[in-house]
């Protein structure tokens, strides 16, 4: 492992961030075309390829500090929620990348140079009946030639139409019969993908996309179902290989750290716009109770508003916080797991209950199946399956707080 002397890209940008890139005013056009394509995407059950294509084209899929990457994710989101929840899983192996870089672990540094190249990075970790997440897998590991042989299925892989660069885990349990020793360990690495035209059917040897995304909310994404049947990982693509079971090292805290943080800002960004969209509407329609004022002026519409935005209002503290500590490499041990899974769960329910409030407050338009908010109602619930989940989250404060069960 090399020390690190600060990483930097092939565009001469430093490891640890860069500015951010988006801004409101100056990038107004391209957010309003993204936002203008949503709806399409969702109806038509359709990736978002022309996002990704001006996004990456305007420098989207860069390295940059997690908060200049939490505060772009928030604003990608209040114009296309899926859209951010997809490039998520991408700027999340940059965070990885660069905090290992921080951390004087170069390991991943090819990571940062390829994603500077133009490629894209992906997820495959999810596994139906897998509730250790990243402490073990049902997907097998061999030992081959010059790597590690993959045999599983994978659920949920965002970005299905477009990842070139997959990170993925598998478990090897040695097998004395071959001579080999010792306990079950978890192989984490990424399986490459150059040329996939956007066709989930152009896969690398061993690797077969399932289009089978078609889901109530997020479904831009076309998180599909990936299926390994001996996929290598070649030695050099290796990122870790660590005890089963074990809560893993710097390398699984800073996937947590950037995954968790990323997720929360994106279901922060998609409550900004609820809300957009629910004070738009009191000020606009008008109620022969009011005599013809409009819905701003009821008592009961303010309220329900100001509830919304009281709870939106304590999302950026934390979500700021929390970045600035992980920035600075301050250390809060264990606590971070704690800290970082009750962020993520604060940001999901916060906007579910914001959304709920919201459509309160637009009355039944907003329960048309072409509204704006009622894409946003179907998005939001996609966060409750997100890990770590609720049960997850409650588990890790407790023994946080009251130590592990007997």
């Amino acid at each position: 492992m090399a020390a690190s002397t600060g990483h930097t890209t092939q565009g001469g940008q430093d490891a640890r961030g860069g500015d951010r890139a988006l801004d409101a005013a100056r990038d107004a056009q391209l957010l309003a075309r993204i936002r203008e394509r949503a709806p399409q995407y969702d109806r038509d059950n359709a990736f978002f390829a022309d996002d990704l294509a001006e996004l990456r084209a305007h420098g989207y899929l860069k390295p940059r500090s997690l908060t200049a990457a939490m505060r772009d994710q928030r604003l990608l989101a209040a114009h296309a929620p899926a859209t951010a929840l997809g490039l998520t899983m991408h700027l999340v192996w940059m965070g990885v990348a660069r905090d290992l870089a921080a951390a004087g672990d170069d390991s991943l540094a090819w990571v940062l140079d390829d994603a500077a190249a133009g490629e894209v990075f992906a997820f495959a970790i999810s596994e139906r009946g897998n509730d250790r997440v990243m402490s073990d897998s049902t997907t097998r590991a061999d030992r081959v030639d010059a790597g590690w042989a993959l045999t599983g299925t994978k659920i949920f892989t965002t970005l299905s139409p477009a990842w070139t660069r997959l990170g993925t885990l598998a478990r090897h349990d040695p097998d004395p019969a071959r001579g080999e020793t010792g306990d079950p360990v978890i192989v984490h690495g990424f399986l490459t993908r150059d040329d996939p035209h956007g066709d989930p059917t152009a896969t690398p040897p061993g690797v077969t996309v399932t289009p089978d995304w078609d889901t109530l909310g997020m479904r831009a994404t076309q998180s599909h179902t990936t299926h390994l049947e001996g996929a290598v990982i070649r030695d050099e693509r290796v990122a870790r290989i660590l005890p089963a079971g074990s809560p893993g090292d710097q390398y699984t805290l800073a996937i947590f750290a950037n995954f968790l943080t990323l997720i929360g800002a994106v279901y922060a960004g998609l409550a900004d716009r609820a809300l957009e969209l629910a004070v738009e509407s009191a000020r606009t329609r008008t109620s022969m109770k009011l005599d013809g004022a409009p819905y701003a002026h009821d008592p009961d519409i303010r309220r329900r508003i100001a509830d919304a935005a009281i709870a939106l209002d304590a999302l950026a503290p934390q979500l700021e916080a929390v970045t600035a500590d992980r920035e600075a490499g301050v250390d809060r041990g264990l606590r971070w797991f704690r800290d970082l899974t009750g962020l993520k769960q604060r940001c999901v329910q916060t906007a579910r209950e914001v959304v709920d409030q919201c459509m309160h407050a637009v009355g039944g338009s907003g329960y048309r199946s072409a509204a704006e908010l009622s894409r946003l109602q179907r998005d939001v619930l996609a966060g409750i399956y997100h890990p770590s989940d609720p049960e997850s989250v409650q588990s890790t404060v407790a023994s946080d707080l009251l130590g592990p069960l007997p």
